[in-house]
């Protein structure tokens, strides 16, 4: 029998119907957790994110659709299919414009429930063991990653140009990285140049290639980065302050595969898939005239966008104490680890720089620490910045609250003690709060 085929997330408020589904499902070899609600099945993705959910269209409270919809504002990628006792073919054609994978009609057949959860999460998985080869790198519990990382692990098998936006520090070159080594062109080069970095007179040249006495210096023919990466990928970095000249001969490349070194009468085919990434918004810069339009359009065919670290706050601890391990061995520090006061430092920084600021802090702490146990004085001094902490529940917006508590009871692993001490609250208040939004710390100590 199989097993492991991966994590379903059920919701259904008919606990026979409940039950009955969840023994199908599990005997199939699917991992289900099984929730009577609409919000229980928030509070269940925001632990963990299943590959597939399916879900009952008529619940008291939140119905099926609202469910999709606010699955889709997170996870736009996630399939969900929705069973109803209650279809008709509006309803079905309405839901699948909106993005539903499947409508399905009770009483359905059990073979036919199988195979659509089985085509679901086909195209939502990502095979055995790639976790712990194409994404290493990406550390994450974020649901908000997660979904970046299974769109981009669809596009990965594609040739389609992806374009990745995110904040400075914030892992696009990894996340190139990874899509390269998931793609077909995996056994190629993955070649990686900041076009920010480099002169224009020179990024040409480093880009396309030169023929021998081309200019000054160029005392021998040198092949380009487009060249040097055939068959695999070239990942551009900072296209968005690529010289406009180059954007020009750039297009010329991508759109006829072919490249003309500097000082040569001849082209030369090129077999090469482009990722590019930027900081910048480039809608700005092509009202600003300075990047064109037509290669905005041939570039951003998938755009991929990296949520700052500030926005996925649930994964410091798990980067600090990644990162600790890494230094660990590096300087020979034995077994390191962050006092309470300094995870909860950190947990609440501001961090501007994002993933290559929290790296740079712990190492400087690190280096400076006379102990393993890393103090929080010294957290301090590697932030260099004034408090800065998450704004106190009774200063949130009602709309944000909930997303407030879920980050807390992340990091905190389901410890109402230590959640209730980092929200400011005595635990009575906090429980009110949880039960005001029907979380469960128990969820949060098994993820």
């Amino acid at each position: 029998m199989n097993r492991n085929l991966g994590p379903v997330l059920l919701v259904d408020d008919d606990k026979d119907l409940l039950q009955l589904i969840a023994m199908r499902l599990t005997a199939a070899g699917y991992a289900v957790t099984a929730v009577k609600s609409g919000e229980a099945a928030l509070t269940a993705l925001a632990v963990s994110r299943p590959r597939v959910v399916v879900t009952d269209l008529r619940m008291q409270g939140m119905d099926g659709m609202a469910l999709f919809d606010a699955i889709h504002h997170d996870s736009p990628s996630l399939p969900v299919v929705i069973l109803t006792a209650h279809g008709t073919i509006p309803e079905a054609v309405t839901a699948t414009r909106r993005g539903v994978f499947s409508f399905l009609t009770k009483p359905f057949d059990p073979k036919v429930l199988l195979d659509t959860v089985a085509e679901a999460m086909r195209l939502s998985s990502v095979p055995a063991g790639d976790v712990e080869t194409w994404r290493a790198e990406l550390i994450t519990r974020s649901p908000s990653m997660e979904d970046l990382l299974s769109q981009a692990r669809r596009v990965a098998a594609s040739d389609a140009s992806v374009c990745i936006f995110g904040a400075s520090g914030t892992g696009k070159e990894l996340l190139a990285r990874a899509i390269h080594r998931v793609s077909p062109r995996a056994e190629a080069p993955f070649v990686a140049v900041n076009c920010g970095a480099i002169p224009e007179g020179l990024l040409e040249s480093e880009l396309f290639g030169h023929k021998k006495g081309s200019f000054t210096g160029a005392v021998a023919d040198r092949r380009g980065l487009f060249q040097a990466a055939q068959g695999g990928t070239l990942f551009l970095d900072e296209i968005g302050d690529m010289p406009l000249p180059l954007q020009v001969k750039l297009l010329r490349t991508l759109e006829e595969r072919r490249v003309r070194p500097v000082g040569a009468h001849q082209d030369f085919e090129v077999d090469v898939r482009v990722i590019a990434a930027t900081h910048r918004k480039l809608e700005e810069r092509i009202a600003s005239g300075e990047f064109r339009e037509d290669l905005y359009y041939r570039l951003n065919v998938v755009k991929l966008q990296i949520p700052t670290l500030a926005e996925r706050r649930e994964d410091i601890p798990l980067l600090a104490n990644e990162f600790l391990s890494r230094l660990g061995k590096r300087y020979r520090r034995g077994q390191l680890s962050l006092s309470p006061e300094a995870m909860e430092l950190l947990v609440s920084a501001a961090w501007p720089g994002n993933v290559r600021q929290l790296l740079n802090v712990i190492e400087q702490s690190v280096a400076l620490s006379a102990t393993e146990l890393i103090p929080d004085s010294l957290v301090k001094q590697a932030l260099n910045a004034k408090e800065s902490e998450l704004t106190p529940l009774d200063e949130a917006r009602k709309a944000f609250e909930r997303d407030y508590l879920v980050r807390i009871l992340k990091i905190t692993g389901g410890n109402v003690t230590k959640a209730a001490r980092l929200a400011g609250r005595n635990r009575t208040e906090f429980y009110r709060l949880l039960e005001r939004h029907a979380l469960e710390p128990s969820l949060f100590k098994a993820a």
